[in-house]
């Protein structure tokens, strides 16, 4: 690790002498030990926003990032309800399709570059998957569609979607990030008849997929 000189001198400085350290060093210290103790009367299960309001409530004038930085920093963490929602289960064991764009996500015309992925979003009746599509000129989503499930059917009506609106007249590359990485499956485009290359989605993967869609 190459560092500057100076660091390395001020970094044992501080060390050697504590009260040399900056005003905000020296109030992390202590919101630290804040932080410990409410996490610790509470159970262990406030997280940041309530150590935060806790705080205020103890008439600590502190704002919610500068909690959240030193709980980080501690590995502290809250209770969250129900099971966490996992989104990417990646399949080490099948090789990464070469990526054609090789990370340059930016394109000169419209149409030329769609890039997608998907998430989950928290409702009051449970999660929910949102997959979207988005043109890399405008930056603009082009399909999207939402789900109840991580299943391949929703992905791919995104793109169906993005194609039967847009109506691409030149190959189109889009990089679709749910993909098992193994076999591919052959389905028309709505509107046309040539055929487009889709991905047989088991489970969900954000990998660098890329597919060449030809029109």
């Amino acid at each position: 690790m190459q560092i500057a000189p100076s660091t390395y001198h001020e970094h044992a400085r501080r060390r050697a002498h504590p009260e040399t350290a900056p005003s905000r060093v020296k109030r992390d210290a202590t919101l630290r030990q804040e932080i410990r103790r409410v996490f610790d009367e509470n159970f262990q299960v406030y997280g940041a926003r309530k150590v935060w309001r806790q705080l205020l409530r103890e008439g600590h004038d502190v704002a919610r990032c500068t909690v959240e930085r030193p709980m980080s920093r501690m590995g502290l963490s809250g209770v969250i309800r129900g099971k966490r929602v996992r989104t990417t289960v990646a399949d080490k064991a099948t090789p990464c399709p070469l990526d054609h764009v090789n990370r340059a996500f930016t394109a000169s015309r419209p149409n030329a570059l769609w890039v997608s992925d998907f998430t989950y979003v928290s409702t009051w009746t449970g999660f929910v998957y949102v997959a979207f599509v988005i043109d890399t000129f405008a930056r603009r989503i082009v399909g999207w569609r939402v789900s109840r499930s991580a299943h391949a059917g929703f992905v791919l009506d995104a793109l169906e979607q993005a194609l039967h609106d847009r109506k691409p007249g030149s190959p189109t590359c889009w990089p679709a990030s749910p993909s098992t990485r193994s076999t591919s499956s052959t389905s028309s485009c709505p509107g046309a008849g040539n055929p487009i290359t889709r991905p047989s989605v088991r489970r969900p993967d954000r990998g660098c997929h890329l597919r060449r869609l030809h029109h």
